[in-house]
């Protein structure tokens, strides 16, 4: 009987190195990272004990920029193609918010809205930005609407891309948000990665799953690996949602575009009715055939939905 116990211990402790050896991927350093990257023009600043990755491209005599914040998991990158048209004309700037890219982690751990704000507003104090047309794609969204409420003064329109706000109805989670999520096995996950989880993950964000390509799913996954971020993912997922703050919505003013992918499945359309009802001043545009991120997905469609509403601003 021993022997047995034994032997199962020995082929269990087998099966725990065999998974670390093949999925155990250590932190990359931000180093290694830059030089994919974060080439020209990207660049970083200090700011609340980060050093913070970010891009300011296009027209530098344009008074009224195009900001835009990126999603839970995701990076400036997301929006390189809408940025490739719109800094013709604009003055485009994105970052990587704290928690993801190559920016890293909140010294603090605090991934609570209030903070995220705090940061946007001192990111765009940084760069002497005082008026803008603010974009914000899930996460992103939250804060640009939340941002919106807290310096109106700031923003001249609001684009919500598939924004959260409203208490969650998910039809389809990315797998590696529902690890994230689950005690114990999201210890795990900060030291056992594996590709497949961030593939499946980038597969349930898109509607058309042949346009996920490798280099996508290798940019997700490198900048999953930057020191800090595997961590800042669940403590982000950890925090608590406050549907109160909600109510405060129909208070902004600002010509508001709602675009949204009609499959997104992480934040289903009727969250982009529930926007459209709450918005006094609102354009709702229902973007077909794309998932949770239709900038990345179809840039083409949903950047037209885009420049319409932001005209000569």
């Amino acid at each position: 009987m021993k022997k047995a116990i034994r032997l199962v211990v020995l082929i269990l402790a087998g099966i725990v190195v065999l998974i670390c050896v093949l999925f155990g991927y250590s932190d990359r350093s931000v180093d290694e990272l830059s030089s994919k990257y974060a080439q020209a023009p990207s660049d970083f600043v200090e700011l609340m004990g980060m050093n913070v990755h970010f891009r300011d491209e296009g027209n530098p005599q344009d008074s009224m920029p195009v900001v835009l914040l990126h999603g839970t998991g995701s990076s400036l990158h997301t929006f390189d193609s809408w940025t490739e048209i719109l800094k013709e004309s604009n003055r485009v700037i994105r970052m990587d918010l704290p928690g993801f890219g190559l920016t890293g982690p909140f010294p603090t751990r605090n991934y609570s809205m209030d903070r995220y704000v705090e940061f946007v507003a001192s990111f765009l104090s940084a760069r002497n930005i005082t008026h803008c047309v603010l974009a914000g794609n899930s996460l992103g969204g939250h804060i640009a609407w939340q941002f919106t409420l807290r310096h109106p003064e700031m923003v001249d329109k609001l684009i919500l891309i598939d924004a959260a706000g409203f208490p969650l109805k998910s039809t389809s989670v990315p797998m590696a948000f529902k690890m994230a999520r689950t005690p114990a096995l999201n210890k795990i996950l900060t030291f056992i990665t594996p590709q497949f989880v961030v593939q499946s993950s980038v597969y349930n964000v898109y509607a058309d799953k042949s346009k996920v390509t490798d280099e996508l799913v290798d940019r997700y996954f490198d900048l999953s690996l930057r020191a800090g971020n595997r961590q800042a993912l669940i403590d982000r997922m950890q925090m608590p949602f406050d549907e109160n703050e909600v109510e405060q919505i129909t208070t902004i003013s600002q010509p508001t575009l709602i675009l949204w992918g009609a499959e997104d499945g992480l934040i289903p359309t009727e969250s982009a009715y529930r926007f459209q009802n709450y918005l006094p001043n609102d354009t709702l545009v229902i973007l077909k055939n794309s998932g949770h991120v239709p900038m990345e997905e179809n840039p083409e469609e949903s950047l037209e939905a885009v420049l319409a509403f932001i005209g000569s601003k």
